[in-house]
């Protein structure tokens, strides 16, 4: 008895007796908690900052020159004449015109990397785009967080609010204290570290969150996740990878949600011939900029701070990170505001 064939597709294969495709072993079928964690090469790129700070943490401890140098815990810092090495010192020229201002080397090159890229709209044109629109305001988050915690929280910042909180106070030198040779002086009532030192004072006593850790922490890890998804199209796991609660509820694929987003006509539109330079340069800034933010960040770790101070840095940063970069992920009201880098 003859039996029937079946038919071939378009490519001459025989097509499986199932109706349901395969699935490839990469494509488990996302869950609602998965929104709420990083990618694992997302995970990979973040876990740099802690190994960076454990590694300089035991550098510190290994190297002899830095383990028998004195350190001062009031001003966090090693004498000049004794520090033991250049970038141990707070006078050195790269803590004083890349990490005091840091935030202004990431807003540049942030800045330009928005502006000339075009996968976020028309390269080198004032044109705001959809794109272009979310990442100034993802931008504004991270810069509110690093607002509240270093500069203003209605009233002192974060970081001061802390120090005092856990105990910490503005020692002031009084002038009999000069005069007997060197007393502890008087309790300020300054309440940030800036008012403290203008007056002449020390913090001492509480838990000091290390700003630098804080600081370039958040804005490399910003630039990463700035740039990554957008220049390495082909990492899924920093792109299409990624998954997303829509407002239906279900739960979908960053490839998937994308199509979505093309669908509308508001994003960034194609290079147009010529502007390769500009958006080669924005991106070798933006990484550029991220880059050295590591390498002090190693510094700090080897020279600053204590193993706690720098942890509640990594964490705070992390905090600020997370609810700008992940938590949207899982909420599609928050997600329609911001976006998402690489969308």
């Amino acid at each position: 008895m003859a039996t029937r064939r079946k038919p071939a597709n378009a490519n001459g294969a025989i097509p499986n007796s199932t109706s349901t495709p395969p699935l490839s072993p990469n494509t488990a079928p996302p869950t609602a908690l998965s929104t709420f964690i990083p990618t694992s090469l997302e995970a990979a790129l973040l876990s740099i900052y802690p190994a960076t700070l454990l590694l300089g943490s035991l550098f510190s401890l290994i190297s002899p020159q830095t383990r028998n140098a004195p350190y001062s815990s009031a001003s966090q810092s090693h004498p000049p004449h004794l520090a033991p090495s250049y970038f141990a010192r707070k006078s050195n020229i790269f803590n004083l015109y890349f990490v005091k201002v840091g935030w202004l080397w990431t807003t540049a090159a942030l800045l330009l990397f928005v502006l000339s890229h075009p996968f976020l709209g028309p390269p080198l044109r004032p044109v705001l785009t959809r794109r272009r629109a979310r990442a100034a305001l993802r931008y504004f988050a991270v810069s509110t967080a690093w607002l509240l915690t270093t500069q203003w929280c209605f009233g002192p910042p974060l970081i001061d609010r802390g120090f005092r909180f856990t105990g910490g106070v503005c020692e002031v030198p009084t002038v009999a204290d000069a005069e007997v040779g060197g007393g502890k002086g008087t309790v300020g009532e300054q309440l940030t570290h800036a008012a403290c030192r203008l007056a002449g004072g020390q913090w001492k006593g509480g838990h000091d969150i290390s700003g630098h850790v804080f600081l370039l922490i958040l804005g490399s890890a910003m630039l990463w996740l700035e740039v990554l998804p957008v220049v390495l199209r082909w990492a899924p796991g920093l792109r299409e990878g990624r998954v997303v609660v829509k407002t239906d509820g279900t739960v979908v694929t960053v490839a998937a949600h994308s199509r979505e987003e093309a669908r509308t006509g508001l994003n960034g539109q194609d290079a147009p011939k010529g502007t390769e330079a500009a958006t080669s340069f924005g991106v070798k800034l933006a990484l550029g900029v991220a880059g050295f933010s590591w390498w002090m960040l190693l510094m700090t770790a080897a020279y600053f701070h204590t193993w706690f101070e720098k942890f509640t840095g990594l964490l705070v940063a992390f905090t600020g990170i997370y609810l700008v970069y992940f938590l949207p992920r899982a909420v599609p009201v928050y997600r329609a505001i911001i976006g998402m880098p690489g969308v």
